[in-house]
């Protein structure tokens, strides 16, 4: 499997690393926490660790801890605008529930 992206969250992470003047692209990561469990980190990267899985989309980057891969392998990384509300959403199909919040998740 992979980690992907949409055409809509690649604009975005390359409009963002353009502003910045740097980066080679994205962590995709998660972290324990939450009443879950688990939830996704999302970071800009300068430099690209040789431990990292490295995927690409649409012209972006996007790299993985090895011990994030096994929680989110195929997740699609979307960014979506609802009113007046924006944000990268992480559809995964590892996910078997979220808190309430939508804060963490568990798989």
């Amino acid at each position: 499997m992979a980690v992907t992206l949409t055409e809509a969250a690649a604009r975005h992470v390359s409009r963002y690393l353009t502003k910045r003047g740097k980066g080679v692209g994205v962590r995709l990561g998660v972290k324990t926490t939450g009443c879950s469990g688990l939830a996704y980190t999302l970071e800009y990267v300068d430099e690209i660790p040789d431990e990292d899985t490295v995927f690409e989309g649409h012209g972006v980057t996007v790299l993985v801890d090895p011990k994030s891969l096994a929680y989110i392998d195929g997740t699609q990384l979307d960014f979506v605008r609802e009113g007046l509300n924006e944000g990268f959403r992480f559809n995964n199909p590892n996910e078997r529930d979220k808190c309430g919040c939508g804060e963490s998740f568990r798989v």
